[in-house]
């Protein structure tokens, strides 16, 4: 098993850390993992992205062109990755600020709307977390108990007592998610 991500939208949405919190989880569940940032000077509010691999075997390279799975939070990386993404594979995105929604027809699309669920929830420091759960609901590819442990080892001891809420945020994430378009 090896799936390829990538994760794109504005800086402060907090792509970058789901990406570490998923390549975390992934090592603590003895996967290999490869995580690989890409942002501009600017980040808070400039465009960032994340590619992380999450295998079985030794992964040879960090630097992807097609990915099994995108997952979408603005516009300019939902213009940029659609086409990135393999036949047969998955695009989530949160609808929130997207105006043009993708068309293609030979791929999955799920929606969340992260945005509107973090407001709800009260804390849009969460926004990420509902991402991620909604990717694992349907690529469950990190057990709970291992995301756990990445969230232990990925944010500041000072910052653990969030983890009940990130994680009641990932259990929000899958029961939110819906289908946009789906092959079958």
């Amino acid at each position: 098993m090896t799936e390829e991500i990538i994760i794109a939208g504005f800086g402060g949405q907090g792509v970058l850390s789901m990406g570490k919190i998923l390549a975390y989880s992934g090592m603590m569940q003895d996967k290999e993992v490869s995580w690989f940032p890409s942002y501009g000077p600017e980040m808070r509010g400039g465009t960032a992205n994340v590619t992380v691999i999450i295998s079985d075997e030794r992964i040879s390279s960090p630097i992807l062109n097609q990915f099994d799975t995108a997952i979408i939070l603005n516009q300019q990386s939902m213009d940029k990755f659609e086409n990135s993404v393999k036949k047969g594979g998955l695009l989530i995105y949160d609808p929130n600020g997207i105006t043009r929604h993708p068309v293609r027809t030979d791929i999955d699309i799920y929606t969340v709307d992260a945005a509107d669920e973090s407001a709800r929830m009260g804390s849009a420091k969460v926004f990420n977390m509902i991402v991620l759960g909604a990717f694992l609901k349907l690529k469950p590819l990190i057990g709970p108990e291992y995301m756990h442990k990445g969230l232990e080892k990925s944010l500041p001891a000072r910052h653990h007592y969030t983890i009940p809420e990130n994680e009641k945020a990932i259990e929000r994430g899958k029961e939110i998610i819906q289908p946009k378009f789906l092959l079958n």
